[in-house]
């Protein structure tokens, strides 16, 4: 007889997302949408990429989120001249007793948590070694193939594809991303409280918030949150709205080349659903799905380069599609 999985409290939850989020805050100044949107990512069991120009702490926040959870942790910096291998693995040999055996030596993915630094520094050919890892959880070298550990996270960094030596991630990478939130420049007021805390006799020291156990606790209650028919028929318009040939907005059939994709509307519900929860709500609403939208969706969709001629970026479409899609829905 298979044990019952014993029932999770969703207020204990929220309380972890909100504990999380204040040990991150410690360290990480302001960027509440940001944290909000990672704490999103790591309940959904989704992984992120980070965008922002060089030396706005990226790479802290993944570190500070490691350090806030009881997790196994690496780093891989990703360089031009870096190697499939180097991220998965590799047979190595090794002679044992007058014997020469091959013998897998584990890459760094082998952790829960990967900060994949500076993604798309690294050729199309290496990016590509994280597509099996991020979809399937598993890694095959050879013939055979190993399970990642559980809970399993990419959180990678990457430059905007206008600085040099950067290379665009392949679409199908980008699909896999949970969320892209993007790392907007600090205010003036950002900025001193980071100079107080990064110039003074120390800098605060995370304490770990939550285990691998916790995490898939968490992870389990939000798959059970509730969406109502209706709510989850507005989730699936907006997603054929991003798309030029379902839509009536003549601006996306302008710019858009591809819309977003089934993951698109995965995403959608189930970052809403934990929305729900860290608003202290057992269902998911309209705003839910409206708050994480941009991150869900704007590296979902591709734009033709009129888009980019006219200064037109995928969170105004995103906006747009949102208020046509909210004044054409309602209860039923």
């Amino acid at each position: 007889m298979i044990a019952e999985e014993p029932q999770i409290d969703p207020a204990k939850v929220t309380e972890f997302a909100h504990a999380l989020e204040t040990e991150l805050s410690r360290l990480i100044v302001g960027q509440e949408e940001l944290l909000r949107d990672t704490v999103i990512a790591l309940i959904a069991g989704g992984h992120l990429l980070l965008e922002g120009v060089p030396g706005l702490g990226k790479t802290v926040l993944v570190r500070s989120l490691g350090q806030a959870l009881s997790l196994t942790f690496a780093r891989i910096q990703f360089t031009p001249d870096l190697m499939p291998a180097d991220i998965v693995g590799t047979n190595v040999i090794r002679e044992e007793n007058g014997r020469r055996e091959f013998h897998y030596q584990a890459g760094p993915l082998f952790a829960n948590l990967v900060l994949a630094d500076e993604v798309n520094r690294a050729t199309p050919k290496t990016q590509s070694a994280l597509l099996e890892a991020m979809q399937e959880r598993t890694v095959t070298v050879g013939t055979e193939t190993r399970a990642l550990p559980v809970p399993f996270l990419v959180l990678a960094t990457q430059n905007p594809i206008e600085l040099e030596g950067t290379y665009p991630l392949p679409e199908a990478q980008l699909d896999r991303f949970f969320f892209k939130p993007l790392v907007p420049f600090p205010s003036e007021d950002d900025l001193l409280e980071i100079a107080r805390r990064t110039t003074g006799g120390s800098i605060p020291q995370l304490e770990a918030v939550a285990d691998a156990e916790a995490i898939l606790a968490a992870q389990r209650v939000a798959r059970e949150v509730p969406i109502a028919e209706h709510v989850l028929r507005f989730a699936g318009k907006l997603i054929l709205a991003t798309h030029p040939d379902r839509t009536e907005l003549d601006s996306v059939r302008r710019y858009v080349r591809f819309g977003a994709s089934p993951r698109g509307l995965q995403t959608l519900v189930l970052a809403g659903k934990v929305r729900a929860l860290l608003e202290g709500r057992f269902n998911v609403a309209f705003e839910d799905l409206a708050a994480v939208a941009r991150p869900a969706l704007r590296h979902r969709i591709f734009l033709q380069f009129e888009a980019e001629a006219d200064e037109v970026n995928a969170d105004q479409l995103i906006d747009e599609i949102l208020e046509k899609t909210e004044k054409t829905s309602s209860r039923p």
